[in-house]
């Protein structure tokens, strides 16, 4: 007995570039904060870079028929900003522009859908020099490089994608630290939040401009599922607080017009808001034609009191003005990352934005786990437990459809194992395994059951 998804129901993979291409200086390309980052002692987990990767940039080819292969109907990439325009201002970069003209064209060949976001964290590095995301700047240079994106490919790319979770790109990035730039500053985190929205909204004027009429804006936010640790009323409170800062500082302009009142409150002891300038919201809140949510684990708070309950503050924090909260280990299974299992959280998400923006569509632009996946002596990959990580969320989208909740697709995170950020080689979120000495793929058994998801748009009951 199998579970039947809506016809049409999109199913795709998901990359990134730094991630996966390699090639930091071929054709033109110039420095990325992740390649400065990555290059800086202590930064990432064994000194790795995004060097080389998975070296997609000379192997873009058979990586699309290894997609077509597995019968996947969308491939969800990410465009280097610094590849296609280095300064991050000025003119395009030709050859590198040609790099995501031929992946588009093998896609298209293939009857793969490509579905292109502009902005996965790679920020050339001249910009950050200038001041990064804390200065109003870069949204603008954002916009024009989303308009020569556009004007390159736009006749044969429909679904256009902003940004990537610009919460990580704010908090990680100018917060705590942990990710490029590697700067720990509150004040210049709210800056950054507030910039990477106006550059959305510019960047999505930029695409309608230059897009044909059927051309797909939207925008990937990866929003919280946070949980109160228990129903006391400063539980409660410091879940409202976090709930603020991990999703509705981004879809309170984007989906609503306006920042919350509650949010602005919290952050007053860093911030008057002053770089919000008029018209700003009005500029964010720019017409969406679906809404990319990314879902991994929930988190679990709690006000900080003296309990004798463990709790987690990481230190400097991504949480700018929430001191007080604490936050809790949540209970279940463990990735390889250490994260929560909890499917009820997509669920949760799905049914939460079908109720709160109606009539925009969803999609899960990102979902997936990391393990510890080696091949076995006859060279194949067994990962069980991904594939029951997978069924458990795709069930949890399906229920989410059933109670209402228009999804139009899902995308697996990832198509391949790559540089996961500031953890380097270390961790593995692809369906397919790569030996990063020898570059080889290796289909895991979680790609051959997701092939058969994607080819029959059926679930089977597990």
């Amino acid at each position: 007995m199998t579970v039947n998804f809506p016809p049409g129901f999109l199913w795709g993979t998901a990359t990134a570039a730094y991630q996966i291409e390699g090639a930091p200086h071929a054709d033109g390309r110039t420095a990325s904060i992740w390649d400065t980052f990555s290059h800086t002692p202590g930064r990432t987990l064994g000194g790795d870079t995004g060097d080389t990767a998975t070296d997609h940039y000379n192997r873009r080819a058979d990586d699309v028929r290894l997609m077509a292969d597995l019968g996947i109907g969308a491939y969800r990439f990410s465009v280097s900003w610094p590849r296609v325009q280095p300064s991050g201002r000025g003119h395009p970069n030709q050859p590198g522009l040609d790099f995501y003209r031929a992946l588009v064209d093998d896609l298209l060949e293939h009857g793969i859908r490509p579905v292109l976001t502009l902005y996965h964290w790679d920020l050339p590095q001249e910009l950050e020099t200038a001041g990064g995301w804390p200065e109003r700047g870069t949204a603008h240079r954002f916009a024009d490089y989303a308009h020569l994106v556009a004007e390159a490919l736009g006749d044969r790319v429909d679904m256009w994608t902003t940004l990537n979770e610009p919460w990580c790109s704010a908090f990680l990035g100018y917060g705590s630290g942990v990710h490029a730039p590697g700067r720990a500053d509150e004040l210049a985190a709210l800056r950054a939040a507030h910039h990477l929205n106006l550059a959305h909204g510019l960047g999505a004027q930029a695409l309608r401009a230059a897009l044909p009429s059927h051309g797909q804006v939207s925008v990937t936010l990866n929003p919280g599922v946070v949980r109160a640790f228990t129903d006391a009323p400063q539980d409660i409170d410091a879940q409202r607080r976090i709930d603020a800062l991990a999703t509705r500082i981004f879809t309170g302009p984007m989906l609503h017009g306006s920042y919350p009142e509650d949010l602005l409150a919290d952050t007053a002891g860093i911030t008057d808001w002053a770089f919000v300038h008029d018209g700003d919201p009005g500029v964010i809140k720019h017409p969406l034609d679906s809404l990319g949510i990314n879902y991994y684990t929930p988190t679990v708070v709690a006000a900080a009191t003296d309990n004798g309950l463990p709790g987690e503050a990481p230190e400097p924090s991504p949480w700018p003005g929430a001191a007080g909260v604490a936050f809790h280990r949540p209970p279940g299974k463990r990735t390889a990352m250490d994260w929560s299992v909890d499917p009820t959280g997509l669920y949760d998400l799905l049914v939460r934005f079908a109720e709160e923006v109606p009539g925009l569509p969803l999609v899960v632009t990102e979902n997936g786990a990391a393990y510890d996946d080696k091949p076995d002596g006859d060279g194949t990959v067994h990962d069980p437990e991904r594939i029951a990580y997978l069924h458990a969320h795709l069930d949890a989208v399906r229920r989410a459809i059933s109670d209402g909740a228009d999804v139009r697709g899902y995308f697996l995170w990832s198509l391949l194992d790559n540089f996961e950020w500031a953890h380097g080689y270390s961790k593995r979120f692809g369906a397919v395994h790569v030996d990063y000495a020898t570059q080889t793929r290796t289909l895991k058994s979680s790609a051959r059951w997701y092939s058969q998801v994607a080819r029959t748009g059926r679930l089977p009951l597990y």
